[in-house]
């Protein structure tokens, strides 16, 4: 049998030591293997509750509470409330509800409107109803913006704007054996009886914060990334963030969403500060246009 040690390419050879490369990399495994998992991060309750708070939504919103009996309810306006409620559109059930938290169809995409924002799965298999909608991705990987707007597509596409309750969030639900239904309540003092109800609410539509020493002390100006203050930054999407010119402003994480704001608020920022705690993966994009 061959020695294959003996074969294995050198560190002078490769200009770095496999050994301490992997040595080093353990040391990051074990950084990111806690036993407390997500109870590390600090729930936005109490008086971190306005982390919550919807930016893009009408601050004054009211209405009417509704009460009706519909055949589905779908909960959730993201893609997959959008999927269920175009596909039995499709099928010829007209009498739905959707219920959604925020104040747009778009689910995560309604959320996370932060600069440089973008779908990290190719847009051709990413965004759904394509074909029906009669629309093409204008690049490879979508951008934000763009998801956004499909997702409004299918809304106004399979008439669903209609039949959707915006910035509704359901309380309560049990099933009513005397009326073969379910009965749906929400904080809008809404009482929907439904013969189906849909459920297709996401976990990424409530952010968390880092337990770190002085997240509750901190007394500057703060926000969410899934919670974008472009009243407080300036710009959009696109960047442009003047308001950021006399600012020193720091971001606390490296994930994607940091990846693809880090060059905006660099560039728009006096000062930035970047807070990595778990170097992340990352490769090349290699996006194009279709």
């Amino acid at each position: 049998m061959a020695d294959t040690a003996s074969q294995s390419p050198l560190a002078e050879d490769l200009g770095f030591d496999p050994a301490e490369l992997r040595r080093k990399y353990d040391v990051e495994r074990d950084r990111r293997l806690r036993a407390d998992g997500n109870q590390q991060y600090v729930e936005v309750t109490g008086e971190f509750e306005h982390f919550l708070d919807d930016p893009y939504a009408d601050p004054g919103f009211t209405r009417e509470p509704v009460v009706r009996e519909v055949d589905v309810l779908v909960v959730g306006g993201g893609f997959g409330g959008l999927l269920a409620a175009a596909r039995l559109r499709a099928e010829g059930y007209d009498d739905l509800c959707i219920v959604e938290k925020g104040g747009d169809f778009g689910g995560t995409w309604s959320w996370n409107r932060s600069p440089g924002g973008a779908g990290d799965t190719e847009g051709y298999i990413y965004l759904p109803l394509l074909e029906e909608t009669g629309y093409m991705p204008v690049a490879k990987y979508a951008r934000a913006p763009e998801i956004l707007e499909h997702s409004r597509r299918i809304g106004r596409h399979f008439d669903l704007y209609p039949c959707a309750l915006f910035q509704t969030t359901v309380t309560g639900m049990r099933w009513q054996d005397d009326a073969a239904r379910w009965r749906v309540d929400t904080d809008r003092g809404d009482v929907l009886r439904a013969r189906f109800v849909v459920l297709a609410g996401g976990p990424l539509n409530r952010p968390k914060l880092p337990g770190i020493p002085g997240v509750d002390s901190f007394k500057g100006h703060s926000f969410h990334t899934s919670r974008w203050d472009y009243a407080y930054t300036g710009g959009s999407p696109e960047g442009g963030m003047t308001k950021l010119n006399d600012k020193r402003v720091a971001i606390i994480g490296t994930g994607a969403t940091a990846i693809q704001c880090i060059p905006h608020l660099g560039e728009d920022a006096m000062h930035l500060y970047v807070f990595q705690r778990t170097p992340s993966s990352v490769d090349a994009r290699h996006n194009a246009p279709t």
